[in-house]
């Protein structure tokens, strides 16, 4: 369990509640009519109220398409009002940081200063071979690359000596309006420790079970305290959710792309970088218990607030559709997390 005094502190500044757009579509799905589909969403969450939008990245992503999170979130901007807009997550060590602090500071600019840097390792070995990175240079090129991007975000000069980036004092005077805090995505228990020391927090990925991440935050927090960095002061988890007026319903809607969606996930190998051995490769049910949020209203308060109360969790992004879903049936998941869910989790 979460140290209390760790809790009550990432819960002082009251509670978010935002969403994870997927922007995954089946193969051949007409790209423009799935990006109107999306910014409906986009719409709802903001109209809503709800307080961020979150989208990801993969390259060459086989079973789906996949819109790139830069020009979509800057897109989406136009239509987020005031809600946080961010990466969940930038694959960081496959791109040069250079350009990864300007287009960041870029579209930092555009949100007004709203945005999040949430950044991963990533897992998927096509992806590493198609920016001819061997997989074992992959930690210190994220590590190195992310000390490059918040010193180019400093304004001083900036020296590297890197195959991939070489910089002799340079300065960047591509700034962000306000310094993106560096959300770090982690699943094995080696990254969940780098992120306490090196990010601003945690980005709690929506694949483990509630038991192994209830582990991994005391690893989390110990090894914050072990680097002499203070307790993180916002702390948001990613989950799969989907609401329904019953649980029957819910299920009944839910559940074949959610399967559908974590097949191709084995089939990635996202599975092969979870600790405690756990497999995407089983039925639905077993999948799902412990690891999806799929009821009513009521049965999805039930499921977060102890993540809320018992671990500390500040900030609740919601992932309620996915690849092949109609896109009213996630308006209609949307609906009720935004007006029944989202203000009991902000209470009190």
């Amino acid at each position: 369990m979460a140290d209390p005094v760790v809790a009550d502190s990432v819960l002082a500044d009251g509670v978010k509640v935002g969403v994870f757009l997927t922007h995954q579509q089946p193969e051949g799905r007409d790209p423009v009519e799935a990006l109107g589909e999306q910014l409906r969403l986009v719409r709802a969450a903001r109209d809503g109220e709800l307080d961020s939008v979150f989208a990801g990245q993969h390259h060459l992503p086989e079973s789906f398409s996949h819109i790139q999170p830069l020009p979509w979130l800057a897109r989406l901007a136009a239509e987020a009002g005031e809600m946080r807009i961010g990466t969940g997550i930038h694959l960081l060590a496959l791109h040069n940081p250079v350009d990864t602090a300007e287009n960041f500071a870029s579209l930092d600019a555009v949100t007004g200063g709203r945005s999040v840097f949430g950044v991963g390792l990533g897992y998927r070995e096509v992806e590493y071979a198609a920016f001819g990175i061997p997989p074992e240079q992959k930690v210190k090129r994220f590590t190195e690359n992310l000390r490059i991007v918040q010193e180019l975000w400093s304004g001083e000069p900036v020296h590297a000596d890197n195959p991939w980036c070489r910089l002799d004092g340079v300065r960047s005077t591509s700034l962000p309006r306000s310094k993106p805090p560096v959300w770090m995505a982690a699943n094995s228990d080696g990254a969940v420790r780098r992120a306490a020391r090196l990010a601003d927090t945690w980005m709690i990925n929506p694949h483990a079970t509630t038991a192994t991440i209830r582990r991994q935050l005391d690893l989390f927090h110990a090894e914050r305290a072990a680097a002499g960095r203070e307790p993180v002061r916002e702390l948001p988890l990613m989950r799969e959710i989907y609401c329904a007026p019953t649980r029957e319903r819910a299920l009944e809607l839910a559940r074949p792309h959610l399967a559908r969606k974590y097949q191709v996930y084995a089939d990635w190998g996202q599975d092969k970088v979870m600790p405690d051995r756990e497999s995407f490769r089983t039925d639905y049910a077993e999948l799902a218990d412990d690891r999806f949020i799929v009821g009513s209203p009521q049965d999805c308060v039930d499921a977060l607030l102890p993540w809320r109360d018992s671990l500390g969790v500040n900030h609740f992004i919601l992932r309620t559709d996915w690849a092949g879903m109609p896109v009213e049936d996630a308006l209609s998941s949307l609906h009720l997390l935004a007006t029944e869910v989202a203000p009991a989790l902000r209470s009190s």
